[in-house]
């Protein structure tokens, strides 16, 4: 019996789902494709059904992951502080759990390596989470609120990642700490 369209849908946001949870937690390149579809409670076999390469899947997977963090980053109308995003960002739930991990700081440093198609949906979030906190200076011209937020995006990100890569977890909660300090007096 041939799913409808619908079910079809659904069954591909679930992939896409899952390979963003499964790509920040475990790498592009340490995630293959039956470990997704595993998760998804799928077949290996179904997947070229709903994507034609990993590749595709990484791009969506990317771009999903994106919007989420940067909803919830933006919070209701817009109307979160710098401050309350730092903290958001840079908290040990954000480090920890790789649910709703920004994919900027989980998968930053393949990112470069991926494909044409999956580094413009990285660069438009990067663009749009620059976008997200310029807001937050509107004291400040235009250029200098872009210019002070690309410090402060690079910062955060920068931070997450480097708290992931050590091993004394006491370093790491001080990245976490320094850096939201460092945002947050600037």
């Amino acid at each position: 019996m041939r799913k409808s369209r619908q079910e079809a849908a659904d069954t591909r946001e679930r992939i896409v789902n899952v390979a963003a949870r499964e790509f920040n937690e475990g790498g592009i390149e340490g995630t293959g494709l039956a470990d997704i579809m595993t998760a998804a409670g799928l077949t290996h076999g179904g997947f070229y059904k709903h994507f034609s390469s990993k590749d595709q899947l990484v791009a969506e997977a990317v771009e999903q992951a994106l919007d989420r963090s940067l909803l919830s980053l933006e919070g209701f109308r817009g109307g979160r502080s710098l401050e309350s995003i730092a903290t958001e960002y840079l908290s040990k739930q954000h480090r920890d759990e790789f649910e709703e991990a920004c994919p900027l700081a989980s998968l930053g440093s393949e990112l470069r390596f991926a494909e044409e198609e999956t580094r413009d949906v990285a660069s438009r979030g990067i663009e749009r989470f620059i976008s997200v906190i310029a807001a937050r200076f509107p004291k400040l011209p235009p250029r200098e609120a872009k210019t002070k937020a690309r410090g402060v995006v690079a910062a955060m990100v920068g931070g997450m990642m480097l708290s992931r890569i050590v091993t004394d977890s006491k370093l790491s909660d001080r990245f976490l700490r320094d850096t939201k300090n460092l945002i947050v007096q600037s």
